[in-house]
């Protein structure tokens, strides 16, 4: 809506955390979290480098090993299904993967099989039919929301070719070193990656795929080259299903009671309610004061100091978390809202 005043994502964690009557932060649980992370921060397991299953890298030039990214980042959205669905993996080489790593598995079978699904000359033409067949999974049960995935494929495509010379990797170089610069070029030029809304007159957003896909790129290069982002740190954490699952386990986000009743009931929310906005902008807001906490909490006393430990890493770290103890979170039901932005 013209006219509103657009806030960052930090700046629109802060916003909806003073404005929120269903999420609310506990920041005493924060404490109590932080010298845990620090001793998991100490023994390397946060920072570590994790293998993703993205398997197609050591194949790869430069060139399209970010044209890979970008593409896996286009279509990284909603992997969940309804509980009356049957569940999308992609058995690869004789294993099974689930959620973020069936598509990697997928594309890499379709690698295998002489379809480069990641060069945009390719999937800016594809049809439902093609896309639904390489990324068909197990028993025959295709991905969750094929159409959307087609048509931000499209988008995408379409856009780097006619603007970008099919590569991703001259959108980077325009940034010229800067992870913002990079973010802004990122969703002015594919309006898909544009996770934003309105929420109490002004404009929110929360860039959860456009910012993996800033971060993805650093990691990629390891921050050297056209890579080398100073301000990686404006990066917050990537607003999803799953990261604030684990915040609630931890008691650090904490929902009312009609939220909660709703999210066990498994309702379906919608794109842009207050519950949604209040659960992905207290998350990010949440990590953003673990971060603060940490950096206090290690520059007292003589303890080893890690300033690369940022909103990104602590993301990551929950994330994975989720992963590890899958079992054990399953009574801490996540929204669940169908919707192309994470």
């Amino acid at each position: 809506m013209p006219g509103l005043e657009k806030l960052s994502p930090r700046e629109s964690g802060i916003f909806i955390a003073q404005n929120s009557k269903d999420v609310f932060i506990r920041e005493e649980a924060i404490q109590e979290f932080v010298s845990n992370l620090y001793e998991a921060l100490e023994g390397g397991e946060v920072l570590k480098n994790e293998d993703h299953e993205t398997f197609l890298f050591k194949k790869l030039s430069e060139k399209d090993s970010l044209n890979y990214i970008l593409f896996l980042d286009a279509v990284n959205f909603c992997f969940w299904s309804p509980p009356d669905e049957p569940h999308w993996t992609v058995t690869y080489k004789g294993v099974p993967y689930s959620g973020y790593f069936a598509l990697t598995a997928a594309v890499a079978r379709a690698f295998d099989d002489g379809v480069v699904l990641f060069d945009p000359a390719v999937y800016a033409n594809l049809t439902f039919d093609q896309l639904d067949k390489l990324l068909k999974g197990d028993q025959g049960v295709s991905a969750p929301l094929t159409k959307e995935r087609l048509e931000c494929l499209l988008e995408v495509g379409a856009t780097l070719l006619d603007k970008f010379g099919g590569s991703f990797e001259n959108c980077v170089s325009l940034a010229k070193g800067n992870a913002k610069a990079l973010l802004e070029i990122i969703i002015e030029n594919f309006p898909c990656f544009d996770d934003s809304c309105d929420f109490l007159g002004k404009r929110v957003s929360f860039h959860k795929r456009a910012q993996i896909l800033v971060g993805d790129t650093w990691g990629f290069y390891k921050s050297q080259g056209i890579a080398k982002f100073d301000d990686i740190d404006s990066l917050t954490m990537f607003a999803d299903y799953r990261v604030p699952q684990v915040l609630v386990a931890l008691g650090i986000l904490e929902y009312s009671e009609g939220l909660m009743n709703a999210l066990k009931k498994n309702q379906l929310l919608k794109p842009g309610c207050e519950y949604e906005i209040e659960i992905r902008g207290c998350a990010i807001r949440a990590v953003d004061l673990i971060v603060q906490a940490l950096r206090k909490y290690m520059a007292e006393g003589d303890r080893n100091y890690h300033p690369e430990c940022n909103d990104m890493a602590i993301d990551y770290h929950l994330w994975w978390y989720r992963r590890a103890h899958e079992e054990k979170l399953e009574s801490i039901p996540f929204h669940k809202v169908r919707t192309i932005y994470y």
